[in-house]
């Protein structure tokens, strides 16, 4: 007879690793500063310094998040109910991206009726007026994910992924992890193909998903059958399917070297960029530097989640991890260090409604920058007074938005 699977909220919280929360967290308010139009603070964070950034944190920790919730339901309960469960967490998905595009739209709508005078029309800002001009051909092409604006990208590509679940569940439930992950890295290879970058023939392009209802070839910016990858790569971690690193002092000093030397190789690096605009003496490495960028341009792709970002993702979380020891036991857990751990662990736990919350927040925030800006730069004249408190704000929300998403999730009412 199988077990009883315990979901209350004691056997949730002993189940989760602090680390995975922690880190979730962190890049909630990373991607809220990515996410905040104008906002200088987005020249430092951890997409300026290495080929990878926040979002491969998301998936990657919602990866290992997602075995934690969903897997003992197919362990437990079988492959059908296990999929039910996944098709139930889509189903939710799917609205959350349909209610929070509808929601920025007549946030935006709202601000722009009322800022009569604005400095730009923020509902073109996010390219959203043809949705408005011709909503007959644009809303069925919503509703049936055919159309993707950016900034909505990530929801949907998750929705995908998670989709591929019970595939690779089956798949180690028949054959075992081998099987599971050797799907997971075929798909990947298959439609990423960092071998042509090599055989100097064009990446395929041709395995991915409509972003515009017609006549536009543009296909969806995170191509969800290459990011499975990262996300179940969190999943088999999670879950033992592939064994924890030993912590030594050379894997780490390989860690170490590849995440240095990704710095003034990263495309958007804008730290690298000014240091090397600094020092007009090392021009010619500068121009070398540009060259290798543009010959393996496809394996630092963001939307393809090329080679070389899993590579620097891998050695950055190798870093990291080994940092804050087994189970999280050096993360502060008392004093100034073990509140801000506190805070931040409740952001990453609560991740999907912060998330879903930043991407309203983070385009009101950007109003405040694009209007506060006398020189008319759009937003990147701010005071840097403006651009500290506009940050500070937006963190001080999106972690009372965590507070206030795990009351209700257990709140007195269904207490006994």
């Amino acid at each position: 007879m199988n077990a009883p699977i315990d979901n209350s909220a004691a056997a949730r919280e002993a189940r989760r690793d602090p680390r995975l929360d922690f880190f979730r967290g962190l890049g909630m308010f990373i991607i809220l500063i990515a996410h905040t139009p104008w906002n200088t603070w987005n020249n430092w964070i951890p997409a300026r310094f290495g080929y990878s950034d926040a979002t491969e944190i998301f998936v990657f920790c919602s990866g290992a998040a997602s075995a934690i919730a969903f897997y003992k339901s197919f362990e437990h309960k079988g492959w059908w109910i296990g999929t039910a469960r996944v098709a139930y967490r889509i189903w939710q998905l799917y609205w959350c991206h349909i209610a929070i595009f509808f929601t920025i739209l007549t946030a935006l709508i709202i601000v722009d009726n009322v800022l009569v005078d604005a400095s730009r029309n923020y509902v073109g800002v996010l390219n959203l007026k043809r949705f408005l001009a011709d909503p007959q051909a644009f809303l069925p092409a919503l509703f049936t994910l055919s159309y993707v604006p950016n900034y909505f990208d990530i929801l949907v590509m998750y929705i995908v992924v998670l989709a591929l679940m019970p595939v690779v569940v089956g798949l180690y439930q028949w054959r075992g992890p081998v099987a599971a992950m050797g799907f997971s890295v075929a798909l990947w290879a298959l439609v990423s193909q960092p071998w042509l970058v090599f055989l100097d023939v064009p990446v395929f392009t041709g395995l991915n998903l409509p972003a515009e209802p017609v006549g536009d070839p543009r296909t969806w910016f995170f191509n969800p059958f290459c990011w499975q990858l990262i996300f179940f790569t969190g999943f088999a971690f999670s879950l033992g399917w592939i064994p924890k690193p030993p912590v030594t002092w050379w894997l780490i000093l390989i860690a170490l070297a590849i995440v240095l030397v990704s710095i003034p190789l990263d495309p958007d690096g804008v730290p690298a960029n000014r240091f090397f605009q600094s020092r007009p003496d090392l021009a010619p490495v500068y121009e070398q530097i540009r060259a290798f960028r543009a010959e393996v341009g496809p394996l630092q792709s963001k939307t393809f989640f090329g080679l070389f970002r899993y590579i620097h993702f891998l050695a950055l979380a190798y870093l990291v991890w080994s940092l804050a020891g087994d189970k999280g036991h050096r993360l502060p857990r008392a004093g100034l260090g073990g509140g801000f751990v506190t805070i931040v662990r409740r952001v990453g736990q609560q991740s999907l409604a912060v998330f879903i919350a930043s991407l309203l927040i983070a385009r009101l925030l950007g109003v405040v920058l694009g209007e506060m800006d006398p020189d008319g730069r759009g937003g990147e004249g701010a005071a840097l007074w403006v651009v500290i408190c506009v940050n500070l704000t937006g963190f001080a929300l999106i972690i009372a938005v965590a507070y206030i998403a795990k009351y209700f999730r257990n709140p007195p009412w269904q207490q006994v």
